[in-house]
Parts: C-alpha cells; structure tokens; sequence
C-alpha cells in the first residue's frame, strides 16, 4: 500500500474493521514495526484529534514524528506548472515534496476545502501534487473532498456497537454558524455503500452532496421521518455543493433534539466532533448514554495506525 487517499484505497472494509479492533486490544503489538521511520505530519489547517490521534498511532508503531503547520510555518506553496513564480508563493510544490521526501518515510497532509471554487475544490490540488512528486507513501488526513481515516473511524465504531447485522443508519444534516465543507459527509457516504446497512440521507433541499458521490443512496427530505427505527444517526453539516459553498438556510428546526432520538430504535448518536452544542445537537443528546462521540474519536488512532501499519509492511 503507497497511499491512503480515499475509502477506496480499502480492499476490503470488513477485513480493516475486523484488524482494526483486534489491533485495539493490543496496540503496542507492533511497536517495531516502525522502528527508525519518520512521519511527517503537515497540516495547512487547524487539527485536535487528528494530528493527537495520528501522532499517537505512529508512536504506537515505534516510528518518530515530525509535525509542521504551514499555516504559520511553511513557505507558501506555488502548484501551477509553468508559473512565472514573481507574486506571493515563494516555494513550488515539485521541490517541496521531494525534500519532505528525503525527511521523511511517510507523509501525511491535512487541507481542507476554501469553498470558493468547486471544481478547484474537487481537483484536490494539494493531495494529488503531494502525491505526484513526493517519492514516499502519502495519507490523507483531511483533504478538499474527503476525510477516510474518520470514514474508516466511523465503520469501526458502528460496528462494534451495531446490534443487528444490518443496522439502519441516518447521516442528518444539522445547522450552523459558518459554511462547512462537504469531505466529512462524502466519505461517510462512500464508507456505507460498502457497508451492509440500509443507509439513509436527510438534509433540506438545496444541501444534495455530489450525485457522484451519493449516487443510488435515498435521500429524505423529512429529518423525523427518517429518524424512524434508525440504529444509528450520524450528524454532520456542510454546504451546498450546488451553490457551491453557500449556506442558504441555517433552518434551526435542524437541530438534533431528544424528541428527535425518541423516533429512532434506542440510536447510538455519532458526530466527527468539534460540534457546536445547543446549535448542532442539544446538550441532552450528545450527553446521553447513547451517545458514542467519544468512542468514536478514541477509533481515531486506530484507524490511523491501521493504514499506517499496511504501509510500513509494504515499504
């Protein structure tokens, strides 16, 4: 395996589940494994669980661990071929990532969406000219488009808690302040296609995520109707991909409430975290039994060391 850039770098989800929570068990398992490697973690936007709970997996492995925020710390990055380079970039990608290469065993980049240009979004610029010049495996930790190391997080976690081998699962959107991007939901989405579950997507008209993404999924227009008998509701918010990064409504009816959760079948309530409490979902939800958001963060490092792992056995 030389990269981890979407879920469908995954041959087979239910394997990866199945090694992941064993790997939980014992996570020092492996500590050799990457004994003398480094992994590079840059970040071109802010991060909590996912550079701890990388950082942590690497270190799980025995492997060292460089981190760089280019936000504050890194030249600006030009990714144009044939640029005349006399404006505000100071570095071209092609000698940025084979430098970081010769650092560097693996790397793994978080950059998120700018919500400005869709088809700049979705060409995954970053991501795809790391992956072209570095000479090392690449991961993603959050790109334009997509997030598979929380889809991958997300499958652990509804497994380990599903209680019927094909569970009902609800990706709801919720209201929020600012205009979010669409990477959380799109690998959500593309993680349960491949998931043995009847799968449900409800949000207000306007909010269809790409339809090449979403493909045959059904799609409810009424929130509580699909909250019935649902095993597990999935929260997240983004903008609209067809008014590419607007948000037309922040409709506050939206919001995840306990009479929303009295409709579904005693549902495990999910979210990627950070969430606006009281704006997104009540505090009496996300602090009920039933919720799992935590459980679910804690995956994070081990889905991270995972794929982690799987590219060090193939170096």
């Amino acid at each position: 395996m030389n990269k981890y850039f979407s879920i469908q770098d995954i041959d087979s989800l239910s394997d990866w589940v199945d090694q992941a929570i064993e790997m939980k068990k014992n996570p020092l398992s492996d500590k050799t494994l990457g004994l003398d490697k480094t992994i590079g973690l840059l970040f071109f936007n802010p991060s909590l669980r996912t550079r701890l709970s990388t950082q942590k997996a690497a270190l799980n492995l025995g492997m060292n661990v460089i981190v760089m925020n280019f936000t504050g710390e890194g030249w600006s990055l030009e990714y144009g071929d044939g640029t005349v380079m006399d404006q505000r970039n100071s570095e071209h990608i092609k000698e940025a990532a084979q430098v970081v290469s010769q650092y560097c065993d693996v790397l793994a980049i978080r950059a998120f969406a700018k919500l400005e240009n869709r088809e700049e979004d979705y060409s995954e610029k970053v991501l795809h000219s790391f992956i072209k010049y570095a000479t090392i495996p690449v991961v993603n930790m959050e790109s334009a488009t997509g997030h598979p190391l929380q889809a991958l997080t997300d499958a652990i976690t509804i497994t380990e808690h599903k209680k019927t081998d094909k569970p009902k699962v609800v990706l709801s959107w919720a209201p929020h302040p600012k205009a979010l991007p669409q990477a959380v939901a799109n690998s959500f989405v593309e993680m349960m296609q491949r998931t043995d579950a009847h799968f449900v997507i409800t949000h207000p008209v306007g909010f269809e995520l790409a339809s090449q993404i979403t493909k045959e999924v059904p799609i409810d227009y009424n929130q509580e109707n699909a909250f019935k008998d649902a095993d597990f509701i999935y929260v997240k918010n983004w903008s609209s991909y067809e008014n590419y990064g607007k948000t037309l409504s922040n409709n506050t009816s939206w919001k995840i409430t306990e009479d929303k959760m009295k409709l579904t079948n005693d549902a495990k309530f999910m979210h990627c975290l950070p969430v606006r409490r009281n704006v997104v979902v009540d505090d009496a939800v996300i602090d009920s039994e039933n919720s799992i958001v935590i459980e679910q963060a804690n995956n994070r490092t081990y889905a991270a060391q995972l794929v982690l792992k799987k590219i060090l056995k193939n170096k």
